[in-house]
């Protein structure tokens, strides 16, 4: 029942927060909603103001916003034409479209925001937790529990300071200051260049000295300013991920068989959601950036592709015509249908064991 449940507040919750910028766009521009639904399918009840029908439809997966004249060749009557989505200037119609994928990229600022005011931040500190054989940092002296303080005369302040330190200086000799007990020490260590994957699979060689962090923390409280700072440095962190990761894709870095489908992301937010609210959070951001970001892909039937479209209209001064855009949907038909299939199997082999399974060790 976890799984079910947090499955269902993470897709149905992600797609109506995308809806919604479509929705309040297109209403600030005066363009009718004609239905805004919670859900899919037959309806179940709502309420009508003006004009538009707000309702709960029978499958709660997500929701919709239908507009007056969306499609381009639907008929509107004269006295509705400045109410009509197609009939409005396409700078008009690209904002109202690119409103989706950037509310999920608002959400998931808007998350880490919430968490970073509620909760802090934490930052793993510079004390050392392990010391690797034969490593730079054994030979040098340095042993658990040892805290860092400065390297090269740079005060250091988290675990995240110490590698920057230690990349930035590459081969050459480091002067750490560290704290054993009540004494400080001054110790040289000179970094030693190992291979190490990355967060993508690819070997890359990096300096370290052997060292492993104790991962103990320190909450940081943070006002409200530099917690939308920091927020909003974090989405971005995983909005140029998500980008790497998907040109991965193609470079064939990253296999076809590590993406997953409804199966997967349910599997994946049951697990999140007995670790706890928070990490659920979380991977409602995460999901919410890529959720976003594949709307925004120039394939026909995504926003993207309508985007797309619009910027062939603005440089050729004339819209698609119908046979051209009927094409170019049944081609980024094709393509998402590819795409979950693709999906789908992975889900199934990871089910039936045949597949490695990223939920499991």
């Amino acid at each position: 029942m976890t799984t079910v449940w947090a499955f269902i507040l993470v897709l149905s919750g992600l797609i109506l927060v995308h809806e919604l910028g479509h929705f309040i766009v297109a209403r600030l521009f005066g363009i009718r909603v004609l239905k805004f639904s919670i859900g899919f399918g037959k309806r179940v009840f709502g309420i009508v103001r003006n004009g538009t029908d707000y309702c709960v439809s029978l499958l709660p997966l997500g929701g919709f916003v239908k507009m007056l004249g969306e499609l381009p060749n639907e008929e509107v009557a004269p006295e509705d034409i400045p109410h009509s989505f197609s009939h409005r200037p396409v700078w008009q119609r690209a904002l109202v479209v690119a409103a989706g994928p950037f509310s999920n990229f608002l959400f998931a600022w808007f998350i880490f925001f919430v968490i970073l005011i509620a909760y802090g931040n934490p930052v793993v500190l510079p004390v050392i937790g392990q010391v690797n054989p034969d490593s730079p940092a054994q030979e040098a002296g340095i042993q658990p529990g040892d805290e860092i303080l400065m390297i090269n005369g740079h005060t250091v302040d988290s675990w995240d300071d110490v590698s920057k330190e230690i990349k930035a200086y590459g081969q050459r000799p480091l002067t750490m200051v560290i704290k054993r007990g009540d004494r400080k020490i001054t110790l040289k260590v000179t970094p030693k260049i190992n291979s190490v994957k990355n967060i993508f699979g690819e070997e890359v060689k990096v300096p370290l000295i052997g060292v492993t962090a104790a991962g103990k923390l320190r909450i940081e409280r943070l006002n409200p300013f530099s917690g939308f700072l920091l927020a909003f440095e974090r989405t971005w962190e995983l909005i140029s991920l998500t980008v790497q990761g998907f040109v991965k894709i193609f470079q064939r870095v990253v296999p076809l068989s590590t993406l997953g489908g409804p199966i997967l992301i349910a599997q994946m937010a049951g697990e999140q959601a007995k670790l706890g609210i928070l990490n659920l959070f979380y991977f409602m951001a995460l999901l919410s950036i890529n959720l976003g970001f594949l709307n925004l892909l120039p394939i026909p039937v995504l926003d993207g592709g309508h985007l797309f479209f619009y910027a062939i209209e603005v440089v050729k001064g004339s819209p698609l015509t119908m046979k051209q855009m009927e094409y170019a949907q049944k081609v980024g038909i094709f393509i998402l249908g590819l795409l979950m299939f693709i999906v789908f199997y992975n889900d199934i082999m990871r089910l039936l064991g045949l597949m490695p399974n990223p939920l499991k060790p």
